[in-house]
């Protein structure tokens, strides 16, 4: 009987490192340490760091729950800030050290890394749609200014959640976290 695939542990482990250390802090060592594999072992899963970084990013998403923003059990602004809630409780919770694992690998290896770069967009992309397809049916509910541009104004809101993870975890306070939720749902999004 041939051996159980680590793949698993290696990929949750690599996911785990790249979002707690960055992705130039993170070795391959590291990486196996933390599943608790032999080096070679990563090699049988991944042809490269950069791949089990793209695979990190997939388990990224997946935490992400987005699925607050497609449910229709209540109102989109409402559904809008419980997402955001969600990621701010996350950051707090966490000590303001970790930040966004897309935006995290955005500023250190996007341009360095064509994959990578790429996968950030689509990252960021796919959430800013998300977004926009909530502004558009808070939009159609009358809760929101029907000459927003709701494409611009998702992609703001995505840039300004990135950057005020970065202000946060400088600050090592929530206080950018509230200036962003004061700024958007109480101005922007009036």
């Amino acid at each position: 009987m041939g051996r159980a695939s680590k793949r698993e542990e290696i990929a949750q482990a690599a996911f785990q490192q790249f979002h707690a250390q960055g992705f130039n802090a993170t070795g391959i060592n590291d990486i196996t340490k933390a599943a608790g594999v032999p080096k070679g072992s990563f090699y049988n899963h991944f042809s490269s760091k950069e791949e089990s970084a793209l695979e990190a990013l997939n388990r990224y998403a997946a935490t992400m729950r987005f699925e607050v923003l497609t449910a229709t059990d209540r109102p989109p602004l409402d559904r809008l800030r419980a997402h955001f809630e969600f990621l701010s409780r996350d950051t707090v919770e966490n000590g303001f050290v970790r930040g966004c694992l897309v935006g995290n690998l955005g500023a250190e290896v996007a341009d360095h890394s064509e994959e990578i770069r790429a996968a950030v967009k689509d990252g960021f992309d796919r959430w800013a749609a998300l977004i926009g397809q909530v502004l558009a049916e808070a939009q159609e509910a009358g809760d929101l200014d029907g000459g927003l541009d709701v494409r611009a104004t998702a992609l703001f809101v995505v840039s300004a959640w990135e950057g005020t993870l970065i202000a946060a975890r400088a600050d090592k306070s929530a206080a950018p976290v509230d200036a962003f939720f004061r700024t958007v749902f109480d101005v922007v999004l009036r």
